[in-house]
């Protein structure tokens, strides 16, 4: 059986905030746009699909900021930088598992939060990155 496929993008606005969302399901928590490939979706195309799904916004795929291992879903998490053009339109959302989204400082990030999420930002706004490759452990979620 093959893996799952993860994809999700980091798009900053002007002001270089990063845009999360925030979902209807589990803990109401913010993440990255993004999720899972369809069959024989490309990581990119997964990325750009679930951009324009969740808040509305066309993006073009950039860098690849990290691919992501998790063991216990089994999955490979596929993180891109992003970019919306030089408009930079406002996301609105556009599906029913998002209940907000909007763009956050880097030291501002909302709660709850992962740390998994945290670190895809960190990593994608490193440009020091030593590696790429990063396989990760449970969620650890951060709160208020």
């Amino acid at each position: 059986m093959p893996k799952s496929i993860g994809a999700a993008a980091v798009i900053l606005d002007s002001e270089g905030r990063v845009l999360l969302v925030k979902h209807s399901y589990g803990n109401n928590n913010w993440e990255l746009p993004g999720g899972k490939a369809e069959d024989e979706e490309s990581a990119e195309d997964t990325a750009a699909r679930e951009v324009l799904e969740e808040v509305g916004l066309k993006v073009g795929i950039r860098q690849l900021t990290g691919i992501y291992y998790d063991p216990n879903h089994d999955m490979h998490h596929f993180v891109f930088m992003a970019d919306t053009g030089p408009s930079h339109p406002a996301p609105q959302p556009s599906s029913p598992e998002i209940l907000e989204c909007r763009y956050w400082a880097r030291d501002e990030l909302p709660r709850p939060i992962s740390d998994f999420t945290c670190k895809r930002i960190d990593d994608a706004l490193n440009p020091n990155r030593p590696q790429l490759f990063h396989t990760v452990g449970p969620r650890q979620w951060l709160e208020g």
